[in-house]
């Protein structure tokens, strides 16, 4: 979050963020000769997020608004348990 400071006392809080936005269109058609469209748009805030998690909540959203899932190389995605480390492994 950054503070610009206007001067007299007036002050302009800005804070930066990630938007996610997922759009989908969906089509009724009626017997008419136009079908009718409802676009839909859902807009995430990823910047409430730390950053080593954007993939795994990009995931959950598609996967939840659109039945799709990618992984990519992040460890998080790929479901991958920690490795073991032995007792004298501690500094790794």
């Amino acid at each position: 979050m950054d503070e610009i400071f206007l001067g007299n006392g007036s002050n302009l809080t800005v804070q930066t963020s990630t938007n996610v936005e997922l759009k989908e269109t969906l089509v009724l058609t009626n017997g008419e000769k136009e079908p009718i469209h409802l676009d839909i748009k859902i807009i995430a805030d990823f910047g409430t997020v730390p950053e080593k998690y954007h993939e795994v909540f990009l995931n959950m959203m598609t996967s939840r608004y659109y039945g799709r899932v990618s992984f990519g190389h992040n460890p998080f995605s790929q479901c991958l348990p920690p490795k073991k480390k032995h007792w004298y492994q501690f500094w790794k």
